[in-house]
């Protein structure tokens, strides 16, 4: 029971998003089952930068996509605020990822025929509270590149119209499967930038999922993950920029 309180340790100065206790999840393949997460407990709390780290296979974004709401766990519970998303339903969830969440992922997914603003504007047409297409372009400093198509972009432009997009619904929570894992040092640098952004001007609980150790010393608090659990979670007494990592 000990060991656990250091992964659920409350930070009494921030309200909890999302506590997770005892997240399982099995995948089977015919006679094969996979367990992805082997009781997982986990808090995350308002307007912090948490990065997740661990390698490939270890559970990462298998959590990541319970979180929000992409996935449901086969055992386990998962509270967003007060209300448990591991019982909602496909309609809740759909609201839930509408209303609340934004993605980013390691692949654009930009539709080529559309300039960024456009792109950027398919969120915005369909969210609650959004912000202006321009708005959010310029929070990721794509201000004279919002009328550019994807192909007139680099990969680090393309993500940060990803960023820009995922923001632009105003989501109080903001989820990042690998951001920068296609890009270059100084591509995926601007990326974090962008993130580092939103995260601090605001106040959106960014979780960032990456196996580059490098990027955890921007966080204020690392989850390792290994093997479908949570090994560890270290806190950062002090966040570096962006421009201060080097890998």
């Amino acid at each position: 029971m000990e060991e656990e309180q250091i992964y659920v340790l409350a930070d009494s100065a921030r309200a909890t998003v999302f506590e997770a206790r005892g997240v399982t999840k099995v995948y089977r393949m015919g006679e094969i089952e996979v367990h992805a997460l082997r009781g997982a407990d986990l808090d995350l709390y308002e307007g912090e930068f948490v990065v997740l780290l661990g390698p490939s296979g270890s559970g990462k974004s298998t959590l990541l996509n319970i979180l929000g709401g992409l996935d449901t766990p086969t055992s386990g519970s998962v509270h967003y605020h007060e209300k448990d998303i591991s019982a909602a339903g496909d309609r809740e969830l759909t609201e839930y990822r509408r209303n609340h969440v934004g993605f980013i992922f390691q692949f654009y997914n930009l539709i080529p025929s559309l300039t960024a603003r456009e792109n950027v504007a398919l969120v915005t047409e369909i969210a609650r509270d959004p912000m202006k297409p321009e708005e959010a372009l310029a929070l990721v400093r794509l201000s004279e590149r919002m009328d550019h198509f994807p192909s007139q972009l680099s990969g680090g432009e393309q993500q940060r119209v990803a960023v820009a997009r995922a923001v632009a619904k105003r989501p109080n929570v903001l989820l990042c499967d690998e951001p920068t894992g296609a890009l270059d040092f100084h591509t995926g640098i601007k990326v974090l930038e962008a993130l580092e952004r939103v995260n601090m001007e605001m106040g959106t609980t960014t979780a960032v999922i990456t196996h580059n150790a490098a990027i955890a010393d921007m966080a204020d608090r690392v989850v390792h993950i290994a093997d479908g659990r949570i090994a560890r979670v270290d806190v950062n007494t002090t966040r570096k920029k962006p421009a201060e990592l080097s890998w």
